[in-house]
């Protein structure tokens, strides 16, 4: 199958691109970058030399693209400029997997809130949201545009929602700290990226009012059958990769073997979620470079809690891995296809 990538430049464009050239059973014909168009794969991603199949980047040209034999594009762009290509594609019969914040919720006033105006609402309703571990089988034939879920939303969806399903613990005062590595801002020049800034420094951001917030509370909404508040406290980290998540929730049942069995039911065919034994906490460096999420939960006597923890790397599990899982998913591969 011929895939191509829109916005091949940027962080998660370019672990797209060293997947799916690998991938056995697709053939990466487009990759596109305003900034580079011209230019080949290997001068500007020097890590694809010998291996970037003569590919070089050409415009993100709507028309084209639509025309071209690409049968299915990922969009690795910024929200709002993501919707308008996702627009044309569609329009021209091209399946879509979107990693931008574009298609995530389809509540449109929850969108004007933490994004602003959206740009292409017409597509919300048939737009599918896909967590491959926790949403339903029947996008992978009604879908057309996918939106694949966020790094922070996917460390705390999967280890929460079968034990909210279950009743093991409960709706009220879940508190989640995740670490970030810089990587999860995008390529950009600013400030608070430099290295003299984040290196030996971690600090706390946009508390109270994440933009994925809307993301987590929306599929929890959908999965749970109720409304479910988060207070989500997310943190920038001093490292290029990862994200690491602790979630503090009430035990409804104090049993952590019964959380263990529910984990391993629930995720007893899913090849990329590592369930670890309690006390042993997932650490970034052992998920980097991998589509895995891995997490383990311990039982706090004193304060009645269970204490959950996740980790995966922010750009693969957390972006271009899952978006390559959905892909495999979606198109009849195996599910590891491509993937570690």
């Amino acid at each position: 199958m011929k895939v191509g990538i829109v916005g091949a430049a940027g962080y998660s464009g370019e672990v797209l691109v060293k997947l799916l050239l690998a991938h056995p059973h697709v053939e990466l014909k487009a990759v596109t970058s305003r900034t580079h168009a011209g230019k080949p794969l290997s001068t500007v991603v020097p890590a694809l030399r010998g291996i970037d199949q003569g590919l070089k980047f050409i415009d993100s040209d709507l028309e084209a693209l639509g025309a071209s034999e690409v049968e299915l594009f990922f969009l690795a762009l910024p929200h709002g400029a993501a919707a308008t290509y996702a627009r044309a594609l569609v329009g021209a019969g091209k399946r879509v997997i979107d990693l931008s914040a574009d298609f995530r919720i389809k509540d449109l006033s929850a969108y004007k809130k933490y994004y602003g105006e959206h740009a292409a609402p017409e597509l919300l309703p048939q737009a599918r949201f896909v967590l491959p571990e926790l949403t339903d089988e029947s996008w992978k034939t009604e879908a057309k545009l996918i939106a694949a879920p966020g790094c922070y939303p996917t460390s705390m969806l999967v280890p929460l929602v079968p034990l909210l399903k279950a009743g093991i613990v409960s709706r009220e005062h879940i508190v989640v700290n995740s670490f970030s590595g810089v990587s999860g801002a995008g390529k950009k020049l600013a400030e608070d990226y430099l290295y003299a800034e984040r290196s030996e420094s971690a600090k706390a951001y946009k508390l109270t009012k994440h933009q994925h917030l809307a993301e987590v509370e929306e599929q929890l909404g959908f999965l749970i059958g109720a409304p479910t508040v988060i207070q989500f406290n997310p943190h920038l980290a001093p490292m290029r990769r990862g994200i690491a998540t602790t979630i503090t929730v009430p035990a409804v049942e104090a049993d952590i073997a019964k959380l263990y069995a529910t984990w391993e039911a629930a995720y007893s065919d899913s090849p990329f979620v590592s369930i670890l034994p309690t006390g042993d906490t997932p650490d970034t460096a052992h998920v980097v470079g991998s589509n895995r999420i891995d997490m383990s939960a311990a039982y706090d006597e004193r304060t009645k809690n269970f204490v959950i923890t996740s980790a995966e790397d922010n750009l693969m599990k957390g972006a271009s891995g899952q978006g390559v899982q959905i892909m495999n998913l979606w198109c009849g591969f195996p599910e590891t296809a491509g993937l570690v």
